[in-house]
C-alpha cells in the first residue's frame, strides 16, 4: 500500500509539472504549471529532496470560434501555427510528514508562423507572406507551500493536501521580434510578438491548489487535481498592435493579465514499479478574473483533453510520460468582443488556435 501512494504521489505530482494550466494553443498565454507537492503520505518521507525535469511540446494550428472549428482556415492555409517547447526544473523539499515546499523555474521556446501580422502595407491589410516570430528565455517562476490536511499516519486511504503559491512576473512580457510588411518606408518592423509566445504575463499572482487521492483496492486508485491562478493585475501596458491590423481590434491593442485554471481527475493502476493511469482534464483562460479588472486583450477558452499517463519507478527514479488529448475546444467571448458588440450592434468573437494534443515526458530523482 505504501508503494502505491508513494507512486501514486510522484506520478500526480511530477506530471502536473508544467502541464499546468496551459490550454492547448493561443487561449492561454504560457506556462506557470500546476505543479504540486505530493509526497508519501503515510509516513515521514526518507528523502527530503527532489528534483524533477520536463519537457512539454505542442503545435496548435485549429481555429476555434466558440466550439466550432473554422476549417476554411486550412482550406485557405491562413491558419495561425504556434510551436511551443517548455523545460520546466522543479525543486521540492519535504520539510515533514504533512509540510513541503516548491520552487518551478520553467524555461520557454516558441515560434509563431502567421501571415496576418505580416501583411499590412501602405495603410492596405492584405496576406501576402507567411512569416515566423520567435521567443526564447526564462518564464514565470513560481513557489508555493504545501500541507496534508489529514494525518498521513492515520489516513492512509484518503488524503487531500492544500497549497497556496506566489507566481512572480520574472519572465519577459515584451518580448520583440520582426513584422514584416508593415509599413511603407520599410519591410520589417521590430515589434512586440503576440501574447501567446510571450515568455511571461507581467502580473504577480497568487496560485492554489487541491491535490487529493483515495485508494480504491490494493493496485487501484482515483486521483483529483485542482490549480487556480489569481492574476489581479489587470494588464501590463504592453501594446499589441491589433489595433492596427482591423478597426474593430480597437480595444485590444493593450495586453490583459489574465487568470488561468486547471482540474483533472481519474485512475491510476499500479504492477510493481509500472503504473498506468487516464483521466480527463479541464483547463484554461476565464473571461473574467476572480480579482481585479478583465478588459484588455486575452483569448478566453477552455480544453477539456482525455489525459492518458504511464510512469516507472526504480529506486530514487520516476520516470514518466502523457498524452492529453483534446476532445473539446471553445473560444469563448471575451470583454472586448462583448463591448464591440455591444457598442455596435453586431456579435462579436474572436478565435483561436489550439493543439490536437500535447507531449509530456519527464524525469524526477529523490535525494
Amino acid at each position: 500500500m505504501k508503494q502505491l501512494i508513494y507512486s501514486l504521489s510522484v506520478i500526480v505530482c511530477l506530471f502536473v509539472v508544467s502541464q499546468n494550466a496551459r490550454a492547448q494553443g493561443c487561449v492561454a498565454i504560457r506556462g506557470n504549471g500546476a505543479t504540486c507537492a505530493l509526497q508519501h503520505p503515510d509516513s515521514i518521507p526518507t528523502s527530503k529532496w527532489t528534483f524533477g525535469t520536463n519537457y512539454r511540446y505542442f503545435k496548435s494550428f485549429r481555429h476555434y470560434k466558440g466550439k466550432d472549428e473554422q476549417y476554411e482556415r486550412l482550406e485557405q492555409h491562413t491558419e495561425v501555427i504556434n510551436y511551443s517547447t517548455a523545460v520546466d526544473l522543479t525543486l521540492v523539499r519535504n520539510l515533514s510528514s504533512r509540510w513541503s515546499v516548491m520552487v518551478d523555474v520553467p524555461i520557454l521556446s516558441n515560434a509563431r508562423s502567421s501571415l496576418y501580422e505580416h501583411g499590412l502595407v501602405n495603410g492596405a491589410y492584405i496576406k501576402k507572406e507567411r512569416h515566423t516570430m520567435h521567443s526564447y528565455g526564462l518564464g514565470d517562476i513560481r513557489v508555493a507551500a504545501y500541507r496534508w490536511m489529514l494525518d498521513p499516519a492515520k489516513s492512509k486511504k484518503f488524503n487531500f493536501q492544500l497549497g497556496l503559491g506566489i507566481k512572480f512576473a520574472s519572465g519577459q512580457y515584451d518580448y520583440e521580434d520582426y513584422w514584416y510588411n508593415v509599413g511603407p518606408d520599410t519591410t520589417k518592423q521590430l515589434r512586440t510578438v503576440d501574447q501567446s509566445i510571450q515568455l511571461g504575463d507581467g502580473g504577480t499572482g497568487i496560485t492554489f491548489e487541491l491535490n487529493t487521492f483515495y485508494n480504491i483496492a490494493k493496485n487501484l486508485n482515483v486521483y483529483g487535481n485542482f490549480y487556480y491562478l489569481s492574476n489581479p493585475r489587470e494588464h501590463n501596458g504592453v501594446r499589441t498592435y491589433r489595433e492596427t491590423l482591423s478597426p474593430s481590434l480597437y480595444n485590444e491593442d493593450i495586453m490583459s493579465v489574465p487568470d488561468q485554471y486547471m482540474a483533472r481527475f481519474g485512475f491510476n493502476y499500479m504492477l510493481k514499479g509500472l503504473q498506468v493511469g487516464a483521466g480527463l482534464r479541464w483547463e484554461g483562460i476565464p473571461v473574467n478574473d476572480l480579482i481585479g479588472g478583465s478588459g484588455y486583450f486575452r483569448r478566453p477558452g477552455y480544453v477539456m483533453s482525455v489525459d492518458p499517463a504511464v510512469s516507472y519507478s526504480f529506486k530514487k527514479v520516476n520516470v514518466y510520460a502523457a498524452v492529453p488529448v483534446a476532445l473539446v475546444r471553445n473560444r469563448t467571448q471575451s470583454v472586448t468582443d462583448k463591448e464591440y458588440s455591444e457598442k455596435f450592434g453586431t456579435f462579436k468573437q474572436g478565435d483561436a488556435a489550439f493543439a490536437d494534443y500535447t507531449i509530456n515526458v519527464g524525469v524526477a530523482f529523490k535525494f
